[in-house]
């Protein structure tokens, strides 16, 4: 069911990617037709199906019972469900008991609590995305993402914008993208996902993406499927950068490690490596992007 990607003689199944690292995040409203279809076209590396805000409220029920319904497949989907403070949430979380669902990506995250409470009705089974949308969550960040179950923070830009008034700029987001690169440093987590690009235009589309990934985020939510090509080659380590990532641990094999001042070169060609891996990727794969600026 999943989606395959080939180049430079690899093929990679786009869902093996471990969603510590996965860089696309493609949200899919639970009530759209043809859901099984579009879960297993799409060459995302996590598809969401979503069952919060890109669904009316009088449609959840039925999205719910869509979700629920596709039957056995190999691949499971995330979910986007309601905040913890919502009556719909303990509907969702009641669907993710079930076993249909791979992980939870929980919206509007204030608190470690609603993380917690989350994990606690479920089961403990489920791995949590908290999605970050005010600024009461950003300023929680840390203990958000110290929560038991917590795997990976998420931004969501649109709604922390209207709540703080900031504007759809770089510079007026970059407070809150860096706290939760930080605080996602400090608890041990990958880099965060950051929230997605809504108009239509790719040149967009792909300088947010490098400027999110030159600040430290790793991932990207994605409303179309057309935005996911574009943003897992921003976030995929360029062919320059795996050279020179291969060169510095051929190097150090070979002479070892000098002083001090190499244990950074190590750490960054080391995840360089790896992700190049998960991904399929070698040094003549893809364009040059801001991974490991």
């Amino acid at each position: 069911m999943a989606a395959e990607l080939r180049g430079a003689g690899a093929v990679i199944d786009t869902r093996t990617v471990p969603p510590g690292i996965a860089r696309t995040w493609l949200l899919v409203p639970g009530s759209a037709a043809a859901l099984e279809t579009r879960i297993a076209a799409s060459q995302a590396d996590v598809v969401v199906v979503d069952l919060e805000d890109g669904v009316a409220a009088a449609d959840r029920p039925a999205a719910r019972e869509a979700l629920a319904g596709l039957g056995d497949r190999t691949v499971r989907p995330w979910a986007r469900i309601s905040d913890a403070t919502t009556t719909d949430w303990a509907a969702d979380v009641a669907l993710a008991r079930t076993g249909v669902i791979a992980g939870l990506v929980l919206a509007k995250v204030e608190s470690a609590e609603h993380v917690r409470a989350t994990v606690d009705a479920v089961g403990g089974a489920v791995p949590v995305v908290a999605l970050v949308e005010s600024a009461r969550g950003i300023e929680a960040a840390l203990e958000i993402a110290e929560a038991a179950g917590t795997v990976r923070l998420a931004f969501g830009s649109g709604d922390f914008r209207r709540d703080t008034g900031a504007a759809d700029d770089p510079m007026a987001l970059l407070y809150a993208r860096s706290r939760l690169v930080s605080t996602s440093r400090a608890a041990g987590l990958p880099g965060p996902i950051d929230g997605p690009t809504v108009g239509h235009e790719a040149s967009v589309l792909v300088d947010a993406s490098r400027h999110a990934a030159s600040l430290g985020m790793t991932g990207r939510l994605c409303l179309r499927e057309e935005q996911v090509a574009a943003v897992a080659e921003a976030l995929s380590p360029s062919p320059t950068e795996i050279a020179w990532a291969l060169d510095v641990l051929e190097t150090t094999a070979r002479f070892g490690i000098r002083d001090g001042s190499d244990l950074p070169r190590l750490a960054r060609a080391r995840a360089i490596r790896s992700a190049a891996a998960s991904f399929g990727l070698e040094a003549g794969d893809a364009p040059d992007s801001a991974y490991a600026s």
